[in-house]
């Protein structure tokens, strides 16, 4: 169903307005590899120099129309990178000879956004033929989707090529899982090259979007086998969940918002739900519990500037995280398949 709370009027100054992209920033993070050394801020100003307003125009288009898009599409660039690194392999569609990431389990029948990667990319074509990646659209439409949900800019780095290559085992093994302990979780962030910061900055990124009530819904009538709901968790939390995700199977597609409180608006509710125990995810209500993500999970609760300012600093260390470029990859014409 799409969700149409947004004013057209309020994203008029969006597609007037180019991003700064400062070239007096330098990259310093020293992971994924030195590809991310060859990316530049202003790399596709000369051969591509309308692809910012042709991004930001194709992911107005369809969050005008659908504001859950905006969620989707952060989520589809973290499912990108996390699985051997940005390089768009999520994208690709299954082959006779190659088993891709979209039908991995923490992928399949729930993740979104493809069709308006491709819409921008069918036009980013028209202009400038066989010039920009894929890895760099989605990359790119992740930042402006936030912003247009109300969150904060960041700059990003460009001139990522296309893998060749994806796969469903690497994305069932490497992406978070929400039943997962925090420890296993920060295990997956530190072999990436990011650490437990991260790991709670960029959960940060659940104040906005919904999850299947199957990726929760042992918290609401058997916690840990119990028989019983998570003590823990709020009560009239418990009672709403319980109503939107009834213990029947039937249920188990059903879309529970990830934070009630402001559900398409990029704020920082997601740190004060943590703090009142009405977190929906495990993972996520774990990282108010540890005493290692605690306190960084109160400062954020009581500091949108804080949250922001570390946001988009986390989210440029993800964008980065094992790109190829120079002579590695390609250029895809289509995100969906390699080049012949």
């Amino acid at each position: 169903m799409a969700h149409k709370h947004f004013s057209c009027i309020t994203l008029i100054p969006f597609l007037l307005v180019f991003f700064h992209f400062s070239s007096s920033v330098v990259s310093q993070y020293p992971y994924g590899g030195y590809g991310y050394r060859q990316l530049d801020y202003r790399f596709y100003d000369r051969s591509c120099p309308r692809l910012l307003n042709m991004v930001r125009y194709g992911v107005w288009a369809a969050y005008r129309n659908d504001t859950r898009i905006a969620a989707s599409l952060l989520r589809l660039h973290f499912h990108d990178c996390f699985v051997n690194g940005c390089d768009g392999s999520v994208l690709l569609d299954d082959t006779e000879d190659m088993k891709g990431e979209k039908n991995a389990f923490p992928n399949r029948n729930s993740a979104r956004g493809y069709e308006v990667i491709d819409n921008i990319k069918a036009d980013v074509e028209r202009f400038c033929p066989s010039t920009v990646s894929c890895a760099d659209i989605l990359t790119l439409a992740a930042s402006e989707a936030v912003v247009m949900a109300g969150g904060p800019s960041w700059a990003v780095l460009l001139g990522r090529r296309d893998g060749m290559s994806a796969s469903q085992q690497a994305a069932n093994e490497q992406l978070p899982s929400p039943f997962e302990p925090l420890d296993n979780i920060t295990a997956k962030f530190t072999a990436k090259g990011l650490d437990l910061k991260d790991v709670v900055v960029l959960s940060g990124a659940h104040t906005i979007g919904y999850a299947q009530c199957f990726t929760f819904k042992r918290r609401l009538f058997n916690f840990q086998g119990s028989g019983q709901p998570d003590p823990t968790l709020d009560a009239s939390t418990l009672t709403n969940l319980q109503t939107m995700c009834p213990n029947t199977d039937s249920s188990n597609t059903n879309l529970a918002p990830l934070d009630s409180a402001s559900t398409y608006r990029f704020d920082n509710m997601y740190y004060k739900n943590l703090v009142n125990n009405a977190g929906l995810l495990e993972s996520d209500q774990a990282l108010a519990r540890d005493p290692k993500t605690s306190p960084m999970v109160n400062s954020y609760s009581t500091n949108s500037y804080l949250f922001w300012n570390d946001f988009g600093t986390s989210m440029a260390k993800l964008g980065n995280l094992g790109v190829l470029t120079g002579n590695k990859g390609q250029i895809r014409k289509k995100c969906g398949a390699v080049n012949l």
